[in-house]
């Protein structure tokens, strides 16, 4: 909503003379121009310093219940978070989703502490400050960059940015000879909430790494980097070499392995099928020579004429003799 600089009256309530009145509706109204949050992702968020908030209108401070109401309707809720987003995972991608909707209209600022302070309060990070910038810029949650943020919030670094609330998890974060940075945040009542991931965090990987360093260094070594490069001694890099070699050649016989059960398998259900029909055949087979013979495996009689019951009856009759022929019987021989 526009705002008027000056007052229509003296800071005594009378009213101001016709000249000071004049000039009063002279003045232009100042409007909002804070930068507005991203609608295309088309192009990277930018950085603060290329993009900061130059609006002159006056930031009424908000409480949460009217942010949530989706006032001022003027401008954007500017929301800040800050961390150091080192090996930046899932779980960084959520907490920002959550910051980015905690409002119906929000513009979200992240802060990214540089190098030189991290390593100072926290420890040696994976990624430069170079580095874990760029992977900002290019979450989609994210509106605008703040690079070399600060440890602990000023009111000064609050009123630069224009910032209505700081969002965290709600886990006091003990640094720096505080016992929570975000202490007098939440005192004001700037402070807004958000859940933490469970299960994944940048130091649950590094201890991944570390748990499993000779498995990785082993793999970059295969793909083609030096022991130098991995800061791996000359003993070490042989060994990995070596195991390389046993695993190459325990996965050919893995494989051999495996060819052979597919094989014997394909020789079973081959076996299976001729079995299956050999039985059908044979099934086949004694049905046919019971239909045939009977279940008693006796011929089945045929019909013909009686046989003779007597050996007289069996006997063959004589062979009729011609006239004038004497049979061999009779026949005698002269000598």
């Amino acid at each position: 909503m526009p705002v008027l600089a000056p007052d229509a009256e003296s800071e005594t309530g009378i009213p101001k003379s016709p000249s000071e009145a004049r000039r009063s509706e002279a003045m232009e109204e100042l409007e909002h121009t804070c930068p507005q949050p991203r609608l295309t992702l088309t192009a990277p968020a930018p950085f603060a310093d290329e993009t900061s908030c130059q609006c002159q209108a006056p930031h009424e401070k908000l409480t949460i219940a009217q942010a949530r109401l989706g006032t001022p309707v003027d401008r954007p809720v500017r929301v800040y978070a800050d961390g150091i987003f080192d090996l930046f995972h899932s779980g960084h991608a959520r907490a920002l989703m959550q910051a980015k909707t905690l409002f119906p209209n929000s513009y979200l600022l992240v802060g990214v502490c540089s190098d030189d302070l991290t390593h100072k309060f926290k420890g040696f990070t994976v990624m430069n400050e170079t580095e874990r910038y760029e992977a900002l810029r290019h979450c989609r949650y994210v509106d605008e960059v703040i690079r070399d943020a600060p440890w602990t919030l000023t009111p000064e670094f609050l009123e630069k940015h224009k910032i209505d609330f700081v969002a965290h998890d709600d886990i006091p974060y003990s640094s720096a000879g505080s016992d929570d940075v975000y202490k007098h945040i939440k005192e004001a009542g700037m402070f807004v909430p958000t859940q933490r991931t469970e299960g994944i965090s940048t130091s649950d990987i590094i201890t991944r790494i570390v748990r499993d360093y000779d498995v990785y260094a082993r793999r970059n070594l295969q793909r083609g980097y030096t022991a130098k490069e991995l800061n791996v001694s000359f003993i070490n890099e042989k060994k990995y070499r070596f195991q390389n070699q046993v695993d190459k050649m325990k996965e050919k016989v893995k494989n051999v392995e495996e060819k052979s059960k597919e094989f014997v398998y394909k020789v079973e259900e081959k076996s299976h099928d001729l079995i299956q029909k050999w039985e059908e055949k044979s099934r086949e087979f004694i049905g046919n020579f019971l239909e045939l013979f009977g279940p008693d495996g006796a011929w089945p009689s045929i019909d013909c004429d009686p046989m003779p019951s007597t050996a007289a009856e069996a006997e063959p009759s004589p062979s009729p003799t011609p006239e004038g022929a004497v049979g061999h019987s009779h026949l005698e021989f002269s000598t």
